[in-house]
């Protein structure tokens, strides 16, 4: 039994980004970083957090139900993406309305508008790391 399936179901379902990283080798981790400085990553997350609330007055983490329906609409690519994917993973609906929050973050972070197909199938990744396997 691993760790992640001593967590309910139930409680996994309230856990928006549910992702498996893996242990690194310590020859890897003495290694210099590669990836983006933090100060660029940190400019891009204050930028989406102003679109936030520039929009709707809270962040996405703290959209009601009513605010998931109007900030978080998806067009009939991004619909049929997250439709297929509900049905194929058996998720709840907490599950559904979490996802299309994710996807509203992964565009705001990108400097969207619009929520695209693109970010639906980001989103739908974060949610599959755990109990999808």
């Amino acid at each position: 039994m691993t760790n992640q399936d001593r967590i309910s179901g139930p409680l996994l379902d309230r856990i928006d980004i549910q992702i498996e990283v893996a242990a690194m080798p310590p020859d890897e981790l003495a290694r210099a970083a590669d990836g983006e400085p933090t100060a660029s990553i940190a400019a891009r997350v204050a930028a989406a957090y102003a679109r936030q609330l520039k929009r709707q007055r809270s962040s996405n983490q703290r959209l009601s139900t009513h605010g998931i329906d109007r900030h978080c609409k998806l067009d009939a690519a991004g619909g049929a993406v997250l439709r297929e994917s509900m049905q194929h993973f058996h998720w709840s609906a907490r599950a559904y309305h979490r996802i299309l929050k994710v996807a509203r973050t992964v565009a705001d972070l990108g400097g969207e508008r619009d929520i695209g197909v693109e970010h639906v199938k980001e989103a739908i990744q974060f949610r599959r790391g755990l109990r999808e396997r």
